[in-house]
């Protein structure tokens, strides 16, 4: 399962990676990954036109969006669009972070969990 990760290198820029979460055959379950602790999960929409400028995770953070679309810039100039259903990985934590735009003109859902 693909996953876009944030994180910030040894001289503080920060980056976009791609990575891959395992699965492993489960039977007629389907194909589940090994168990990842949590600290906590939090429920969030944000307004229309919603935009956050320059900031860092405030923990290690998986950010599932349910629906809508966002542009995410990284220090290094790097742009990414994610939509509904994608997943991301922040771990932007220090460093220049990233910047949030939304895209469509309406309410966006998305879901945070956050990583022991």
């Amino acid at each position: 399962m693909k996953v876009t990760r944030i994180y910030t290198d040894e001289h503080g820029e920060t980056h976009f990676a791609d990575d891959i979460v395992a699965l492993q055959e489960a039977g007629p379950i389907g194909r589940l990954s090994e168990r990842v602790p949590v600290r906590a999960v939090i429920f969030r929409t944000n307004a229309p036109h919603y935009n956050y400028d320059w900031h860092n995770a405030p923990a290690r953070q998986y950010v599932v969006l349910l629906d809508g679309a966002i542009e995410l810039e990284v220090s290094n100039g790097e742009r990414r669009i994610l939509r509904g259903g994608d997943l991301l990985l922040l771990e932007d934590v220090t460093g220049k972070g990233h910047r949030t735009r939304h895209l469509e003109p309406h309410e966006r859902r998305s879901l945070f969990i956050e990583l022991e």
